[in-house]
């Protein structure tokens, strides 16, 4: 298929983009800023370049994956994120249903399931979240409009018929975490595995997969996070002492984190269940926090991208 890529240029865009073309497909890069898989430089939130790279490049289906995103917060105004993030996603699915298209993937976050409760942490057990869990009362201007962009898609396939998948990313960015500097950036990654995080490149297989399949008769949303080996029942423990239950599930975890120097998580306040993505999608991450471990026990490097430098290349340019 000849595919519309949006953000080609970032973190997702530069992992998905090579292995769409291994896959067989034709890649159309669209992107703010310029980047080894972009081909055009241009915003989504301007339909009239929109209406021409579907008409010049014969675009058979989108993979939207350009969007500002919660960094972004402190160099953009409110206007911009509705701009890019809602306007934007309603260009792309007006001209893929005019084209035709019976397949659209939108890579969505997690970040529109955390309310401020959620994000505060302050009961008694780690919230469980699945694509069941709401209300949805996202806390900032990022997540309100990437809610309001699965609406438009959910609306366009009520009335167009076309088939969204909607991907709810869990944490993959290579950076340090601004909000957290309790541990090591790669210590704090990889204790992620457990219940928040996914490597970039199994975000970008995760896309692969959305696309290939059988287009969907409906609007589906996916949550994509490494599989937990935790259940619900241990969600009160995993708040109280996350560190006893992390050594029932894995014996080892303790002696090889102390070998690094590094540290378990004492308390979990969220688990993310990917486990509807697996059922339905048949899509599962490779790795896991199993695999952290292995790495650990070989003495290896991480199954992941640590970059405590990384700067994305709108920010650059």
């Amino acid at each position: 298929m000849r595919i519309l890529l949006t953000g080609s240029s970032g973190w997702l865009g530069r992992f998905l983009a090579p292995m769409l073309r291994a896959a067989g497909h034709g890649v159309t890069g669209l992107d703010i800023a310029p980047g080894a898989e972009t081909d055009i430089i241009g915003s989504v939130a301007d339909r009239t370049l929109i209406d021409r790279l579907f008409a010049e490049r014969g675009i058979e289906a989108v993979i939207h994956s350009g969007a500002l995103h919660k960094p972004d917060i402190v160099r953009y105004p409110a206007r911009s994120f509705i701009d890019v993030n809602v306007t934007g996603t309603l260009n792309l699915l007006e001209a893929a249903v005019a084209a035709g298209h019976d397949r659209f993937v939108m890579t969505s976050t997690t970040s529109l399931m955390i309310s401020q409760a959620v994000r505060d942490e302050a009961g008694d057990a780690a919230v469980w979240l699945d694509e069941q869990s709401g209300p949805l009362e996202p806390r900032n201007i990022y997540g309100v409009t990437k809610l309001a962009a699965e609406g438009l898609c959910r609306v366009q396939q009520l009335e167009h018929g076309i088939g969204c998948t909607l991907l709810r990313t869990a944490r993959f960015f290579p950076e340090d975490d601004d909000s957290d500097g309790s541990l090591p950036g790669q210590n704090l990654k990889a204790n992620e595995f457990l219940h928040r995080r996914l490597t970039v490149e199994d975000a970008a297989r995760a896309h692969l997969v959305a696309l290939e399949r059988t287009p969907p008769a409906q609007c589906e949303a996916y949550l994509l996070s490494a599989p937990t080996p935790f259940v619900r029942d241990e969600a009160e423990a995993l708040k109280r002492d996350a560190a006893a239950v992390i050594v029932r599930h894995f014996p080892e975890a303790a002696e090889l984190y102390a070998r690094r120097g590094w540290q378990l998580p004492t308390s979990i306040g969220r688990v993310y269940d990917a486990g509807l993505a697996q059922r339905q999608m048949g899509f599962r991450c490779e790795t896991d926090f199993a695999a952290i471990l292995a790495s650990l026990r070989a003495d290896m490097a991480m199954p992941f991208i640590h970059d405590a430098n990384y700067v994305s290349p709108a920010v650059r340019n």
